[in-house]
């Protein structure tokens, strides 16, 4: 969760100036806002989230508390594969998230055969990665989305058009789905390398090895 400080100073002599900073971590912002508070000098104090919620020192401390009992500082990783043969496409996710002051890894494939290219089969992975997001109840978080495919990643974050009647609607599935969940999508391209365990989830769906597993992990 980020959130910026504003706040208004007072000299000495009661000259006063407004201030606001650039969007920060929560906890981070807690710090430095209680800090400044010490001076004596600071006056209305507040914190404004990315969807410009107004939160004031008690009212951010027990959203943090809150936060620590759920699924946050989730990162999604996603990759689909279409096979021309079977016309089956391969669908891989995995979701590394904290919880309880633990960090858990999920991973989960799917096989389907609705779709017609590997650019469906990609945002058809991004979209059963965002329904495992839905499952472990995350709401109103930042959450980065990690891929491979420059036509996902570069489409949602409309740096591409969308031409193609089949992605645009599944770019608004996509969209609509963070949407009713509050989620601030960041979107981030990877090199295939990079991406390694969604791609071998998206094959092992490819060759009809199911899998669905949640691990606590050790970084």
């Amino acid at each position: 969760m980020q959130v910026r400080i504003e706040l208004t100073y007072q000299t000495p002599k009661g000259v006063e100036t407004f201030f606001t900073s650039d969007d920060i971590l929560a906890p981070k912002a807690l710090l430095i806002a209680e800090d400044l508070e010490k001076t004596g000098r600071m006056k209305n104090i507040q914190f404004i989230d990315t969807r410009e919620t107004t939160w004031n020192f008690k009212q951010l401390k027990k959203q943090l508390e809150e936060i620590k009992t759920e699924a946050h500082n989730v990162t999604v990783y996603f990759d689909g594969g279409f096979d021309l043969e079977t016309r089956k496409s391969g669908l891989g996710c995995v979701i590394y998230y904290d919880q309880n002051e633990k960090s858990f890894r999920l991973r989960k494939n799917a096989l389907v055969e609705e779709l017609h290219t590997n650019n469906e089969a990609e945002y058809a992975a991004l979209h059963l990665a965002l329904k495992e997001v839905e499952l472990l109840d995350v709401h109103h978080l930042p959450v980065t989305f990690v891929g491979d495919s420059q036509v996902v990643i570069n489409q949602l974050k409309e740096d591409w058009p969308c031409y193609e009647k089949e992605l645009a609607k599944w770019a608004d599935r996509i969209e609509n789905k963070i949407h009713q969940l509050g989620i601030e999508a960041e979107y981030e391209l990877v090199s295939r390398k990079k991406n390694r365990e969604a791609d071998q989830l998206a094959s092992q769906a490819l060759k009809e090895i199911e899998i669905t597993s949640t691990k606590e992990i050790d970084y």
